[in-house]
């Protein structure tokens, strides 16, 4: 993992929760750990990873992920196996 996904891991799991870190970071994040990306419709997508899944909506026309995103990929992460 490079240093600038650490950095977003570590924001991610920061107190209080950063609702102003762009969506693009997130996703890079998890792409970077090995979660395979399922686009769906419209703008719904899908991470899924040792067979555990998480359900997102990608950001429009904002760039910003609101605190309920950060949280969802926090527990996303938090689950077995996730995490390098």
């Amino acid at each position: 993992m490079k240093a600038k996904h650490r950095k977003i891991l570590t924001a991610i799991f920061s107190n209080p929760v950063n609702g102003n870190m762009e969506w693009s970071k997130i996703e890079s994040l998890l792409g970077a750990i090995g979660c395979r990306t399922i686009e769906g419709a419209g703008s719904s997508v899908t991470f899924e990873k040792n067979g555990i899944r998480a359900y997102f909506h990608r950001l429009h026309p904002a760039k910003a992920s609101l605190r309920y995103r950060v949280k969802a990929a926090r527990e996303f992460l938090t689950k077995p196996g996730e995490l390098p």
